[in-house]
């Protein structure tokens, strides 16, 4: 899959996480897993449209379909994040994370203070 602009709804978002965690999965099983679910029939419209926008493809098995993701969590989470770094921070990364470390209403733990220094200390070193 290209870089795609992720836009999901909250169901659709749902979906996907059904999908990551199982690595593939029936609208049966899609349905059985998801909170307070919309009916049968609305899954599987939305596994349709989530295959439309090229987020998910699909393998015959027997009479039912198989959905599985067409990329990995990883990359599915960069472009997300891209895409709301490039809405609400104007395209800058330094902007998103003082936004999350500014706002933080508790003390970050040591470690997690670590670990940024740890990345930002590779990111220069690049």
């Amino acid at each position: 899959m290209t870089s795609k602009t992720v836009h999901f709804t909250r169901r659709e978002r749902q979906i996907m996480d059904v999908i990551y965690a199982r690595g593939e999965a029936t609208a049966a099983e899609v349905h059985a897993a998801l909170p307070a679910a919309p009916s049968y029939s609305t899954v599987r419209a939305l596994l349709r449209i989530l295959e439309d926008k090229g987020f998910l493809r699909h393998r015959e098995d027997g009479p039912r379909y198989r959905f599985r993701p067409t990329q990995a969590p990883a990359q599915a989470r960069r472009s997300a994040l891209k895409q709301v770094v490039n809405a609400f921070f104007e395209g800058s990364l330094a902007n998103a994370v003082a936004a999350l470390v500014d706002t933080t209403e508790e003390k970050l733990p040591p470690e997690e203070l670590t670990r940024l220094e740890a990345i930002i200390l590779k990111a220069k070193q690049k």
